[in-house]
C-alpha cells in the first residue's frame, strides 16, 4: 500500500482544525471522503479539502482503507466497531468510549478483523513530548509524579470552540482531559493498579494512583480552571532527580501528522502501536474506576 485511503467521520471544530487539514496534507494519505451527522457540514468540509461527502458511514467505509473519527465518544465507539468489521484501520480520538463495554467492543472488533489502530493522545504524538516520555520511561527509578491538566473551556467569556460540546458538559474534565494525563503517566510509571478520585470546584477532579512500578502519582484535571491558572504541567521525581514535561512548541496538527504516520506503520508492519485501541481501552477502564469513586457529576450550566 503506497497511499492509504482514509475517510473522515465528523465535522466539528476538532475535525475542521486538525483532522481534515492534516489528512489532506499528508503525503501518504488520500482523504477519500467525509461523513457527518449534518450533511451540509460534511459537504462544506469535503469541498474545502478537495474531497467528497458521503451520505452514510457504510458507503464511506466501503471506499476506504482506514477511517479517522472526530466524534463524541458515545458516537465514535459504535461507528469504530462498524468500520473495523468493514475492514478499515482505525485512527480514533480519546477517549475511545466513556464506558468499558463500548471500549472493549471496539478492541474486540479490531482484533477480529485484524485491523491496525491508533488512538490520538496529543502528548504521546507530540515530537518534544513523545521524546521526553520515551526518555523518562527508559530512565526509570521514578518515585512519584503529579500532572496538572487544566483548561478554561467552561468559564465566563471563554473563546473555546468546545464550550458548547454536550458530551464535555456531561462528562467533564475527567473524561476529556484525564486521558491525556493518563497517557503520559502510564507510559512512564506503568499500569495503574489502584485509583481513587475526589471532586474539586465545578468539574475539577483529583486522581490518586498506584502504579505497577511501585510509584505513586496524582493528577488534577478540569475544564473550568480560570484562564490565568490553566495549563499543562507534569513533574516526575525519582533517583535521577526531577524531570518536567517540556512545553509544546507545535500545534496539534503536527502531533496528528505523527499519529497518521503511526497508523501507516502499524498497518504496514502488522506490529501494534503503543497507543492502540487496547491502550485506549485500558485508559477507559481506569477512568471508569475513578468515576466510580466519585459522587454523581451534576451537569454544567449552559
Amino acid at each position: 500500500m503506497t497511499t492509504m485511503r482514509i475517510g473522515l467521520l465528523g465535522t466539528g471544530p476538532w475535525a475542521r482544525s486538525v483532522h481534515a487539514p492534516a489528512l489532506a496534507a499528508h503525503p501518504g494519505v488520500e482523504l477519500t471522503g467525509v461523513w457527518g451527522r449534518r450533511a451540509e457540514a460534511a459537504a462544506a468540509l469535503a469541498q474545502a479539502h478537495g474531497s467528497r461527502p458521503y451520505e452514510t458511514p457504510g458507503e464511506l467505509f466501503a471506499a476506504c482503507d482506514a477511517v479517522s473519527i472526530a466524534l463524541p465518544p458515545s458516537v465514535q465507539a459504535p461507528l469504530a466497531v462498524r468500520a473495523a468489521e468493514a475492514g478499515c484501520h482505525l485512527l480514533l480520538d480519546k477517549p475511545v468510549a466513556t464506558c468499558v463495554p463500548e471500549a472493549r467492543a471496539v478492541a474486540d472488533a479490531a482484533d477480529r478483523a485484524g485491523v491496525a489502530s491508533v488512538v490520538f493522545f496529543t502528548a504521546r504524538f507530540g515530537e518534544e513530548e513523545g521524546e521526553w516520555i520515551a526518555a523518562q520511561a527508559a530512565a526509570g527509578g521514578w518515585f512519584t509524579a503529579h500532572a496538572d491538566w487544566l483548561a478554561p473551556v467552561f468559564v465566563e467569556d471563554t473563546t473555546s470552540p468546545y464550550a458548547r460540546s454536550p458530551w464535555r458538559r456531561e462528562k467533564g474534565g475527567l473524561w476529556d482531559i484525564g486521558p491525556h494525563a493518563l497517557s503520559v503517566l502510564l507510559a512512564v510509571l506503568g499500569d495503574v493498579e489502584a485509583v481513587t478520585a475526589s471532586r474539586g470546584p465545578a468539574d475539577t477532579v483529583l486522581l490518586a494512583m498506584r502504579h505497577s512500578s511501585g510509584a505513586a502519582s496524582s493528577a488534577t484535571v478540569g475544564l473550568t480552571a480560570p484562564a490565568a491558572a490553566a495549563g499543562v504541567e507534569v513533574t516526575l521525581r525519582g533517583t535521577a532527580g526531577v524531570a518536567t514535561l517540556p512545553r509544546r512548541r507545535h500545534g496539534p496538527d503536527a502531533a496528528y501528522h505523527r499519529a497518521v504516520d503511526a497508523l501507516l506503520a502499524a498497518a504496514g508492519t502488522g506490529l501494534p502501536n503503543a497507543c492502540d485501541v487496547h491502550f485506549g481501552l485500558r485508559v477507559t477502564e481506569i477512568l471508569a474506576a475513578a468515576e466510580g469513586t466519585l459522587a454523581p457529576l451534576m451537569p454544567l450550566g449552559s
